[in-house]
């Protein structure tokens, strides 16, 4: 089983959309690794020296690697890909449209509609995956010493309507969750359950971030 490749960075290639191959030469032999397009975006030049762990699957007769800039990453990728339905894509999928943290986070405390808004996964699904990984996430995260994201201080009705607004504004998931969780601890305890108002505060923090 292999645990990581380094080598050599030949190139990288999108045949299919959000599924950039990574072709990496390694001792004389090029490997073709499917990676997320995180990770494509922070690879450095051709010819650099890049390591990446990788998880090995057989996939209709064929040998895959999916590759990760993390060891906790495609450890949770191992993780993802035992629940049910879920499959090598959907679970990079998801490693694509959260960050590690706020993706167990979203599992563990069951928020769907964050999880929902990856393609290919809808509230079923979410349910599902949330439903049989949360406890083992959550003992899984203290192992690995993950940080735990801390709540925005929403739930229920009231965190839905705000994150289905400012995900209709075009907000991604990721940026969503990081927005709530930041104005959490500036939010007065009058405004906490007015959804306008957080709204409000996420839509100027997300602005600021922009800016910097």
């Amino acid at each position: 089983m292999f645990s990581y490749l380094k080598g050599l960075l030949v190139g990288v290639q999108m045949a299919v959309p959000q599924r950039p191959i990574l072709t990496l030469e390694v001792n004389g032999l090029g490997y073709e690794i499917q990676i997320t397009p995180r990770l494509a975006r922070e690879l450095p030049g051709t010819q650099q020296e890049v390591q990446v762990f990788v998880d090995l699957q057989l996939r209709d007769d064929r040998l895959l690697l999916f590759g990760f800039a993390t060891a906790p990453e495609r450890d949770l990728f191992r993780q993802l890909i035992r629940a049910s339905g879920v499959g090598a894509q959907l679970a990079m999928a998801l490693l694509s449209t959260l960050t590690l943290a706020d993706l167990v986070q979203a599992i563990v405390s069951g928020n769907h509609k964050i999880l929902s808004q990856t393609p290919g996964v809808g509230k079923k699904t979410a349910e599902r995956i949330s439903l049989e990984l949360r406890e083992t996430l959550g003992q899984w995260r203290e192992q690995a010493n993950l940080p735990v994201v801390a709540t925005a201080g929403l739930a229920g009705d009231l965190l839905e309507d705000v994150e289905m607004t400012l995900l209709a504004l075009g907000y991604t998931p990721q940026e969503v969750v990081s927005a709530l969780n930041a104005v959490s601890s500036d939010m007065q305890f009058g405004d906490r359950e007015n959804a306008e108002a957080w709204i409000k505060e996420a839509i100027s923090w997300l602005s600021r971030e922009v800016a910097d």
